[in-house]
């Protein structure tokens, strides 16, 4: 692990642990969740604070897809999941590339051969960039496509905050997804009234593992003691917010499309890119 320093903050990243960050803190004030102890011990990356999500966010239903005319079908990554999750990035580990006292560079390549193809089909390379500024904390992200023809990518990011003492959540949006029992969206709806944060809600108000649409690309949380702004590229147009009943922590996940996008084109869907063709945006978490 790696710990990046400005002032009274403190940055650990853990580019063995697929490229995540262990914690985020000011001072005594854990801006990122702690990371549990097992997540230290054993590199489990869904433990740690936050996470890149590459070259897909979220579910591919049943792990399954066609492309070009061609079915394929992906390695179910997480036990006791009918789905893939999250992509390939989160499970393995990054090379770091360039280091300062407050800033960090990670590359990753992925070549789908032999048992690597039934994570991802299309190679592809890939930066992170983790930065700690005067204001909060910037990471970005960047995927350059390595294979011959067309290829689906999406970019995001899955951090976890404290749920801690009087956590709200405030976003616009002007849709949402329903999921089905496995948690793979069906229907795209208007914002139910409960789950309506363009004036704030308490974390824990409702339970969610939804994507959000037409989000302004930023949201802002406030607890007890400091708030915290996300502020998010054009490229992250959708909002997955996952506040799960009974844990001390929620997420929310600036993304590039909507869970299953590779199985439904149209706007909620993943980008095409040519060989050679960069996707890239960053995320900034600003403290306020």
């Amino acid at each position: 692990m790696i710990t990046l320093r400005l002032k009274d903050c403190t940055l650990v990243v853990a580019p063995e642990s697929g490229g995540a960050t262990a914690g985020w803190t000011h001072g005594a004030t854990r801006l990122l969740r702690m990371p549990l102890s097992a997540a230290v011990l054993h590199g489990d990356v869904h433990g740690m604070a936050c996470f890149p999500l590459l070259p897909y966010a979220n579910r591919i239903g049943q792990a399954r897809f066609d492309w070009d005319g061609r079915p394929y079908q992906l390695r179910r990554n997480i036990p006791g999941q009918p789905h893939a999750l999250h992509g390939v990035g989160w499970a393995r580990p990054w090379q770091v590339e360039a280091l300062t006292d407050t800033a960090i560079r990670l590359s990753l390549r992925h070549d789908p051969v032999g048992e690597a193809a039934a994570d991802w089909p299309f190679a592809f390379t890939a930066e992170q960039r983790i930065a700690l500024l005067p204001e909060g904390m910037r990471i970005t992200l960047a995927l350059t496509s390595a294979h011959d023809g067309p290829a689906p990518a999406g970019l995001g990011l899955h951090p976890y905050f404290p749920r801690g003492t009087g956590a709200t959540l405030r976003f616009a949006a002007d849709g949402v997804w329903r999921n089905d029992a496995t948690v793979l969206p069906h229907e795209r709806t208007a914002i139910p009234p409960e789950w309506d944060h363009a004036a704030g809600q308490a974390i824990g108000s409702t339970a969610l593992d939804n994507c959000f649409t037409g989000w302004p690309r930023r949201a802002a949380m406030a607890w007890d003691t400091h708030k915290i702004a996300i502020e998010a590229d054009v490229l992250f147009d959708h909002l997955q917010v996952y506040t799960p009943p009974g844990q001390d922590f929620f997420a929310v996940e600036p993304v590039s499309h909507a869970p299953d996008a590779i199985n439904r084109p149209g706007p909620d869907g993943m980008r095409i890119l040519a060989h050679g063709e960069t996707l890239s945006g960053s995320v900034t978490f600003r403290m306020e």
